[in-house]
């Protein structure tokens, strides 16, 4: 593999990561299950083999810290 494709595809794995985060921080944020849906639906496609409860188990792992 070349630097430069290796170079892309570490830039594209760290927004995504970003993305997720935002997404996350948004899923906790929100009140209705229309809105969760949605964010759930939008991290479906940022990462496609993300299931629900990988997307979910950071959150998660938060509130079992807080308590």
């Amino acid at each position: 593999m070349s630097a430069v494709i290796r170079i892309k595809e570490l830039r594209h794995r760290k927004q995504r990561r970003e993305k997720l985060r935002k997404l996350r921080a948004k899923y906790a944020k929100a009140t209705s299950e229309d809105q969760k849906s949605k964010i759930l639906e939008h991290a479906r496609k940022v990462a496609l083999w993300l299931s629900e409860e990988e997307f979910l188990a950071p959150l998660n792992k938060e509130t079992v810290a807080k308590n």
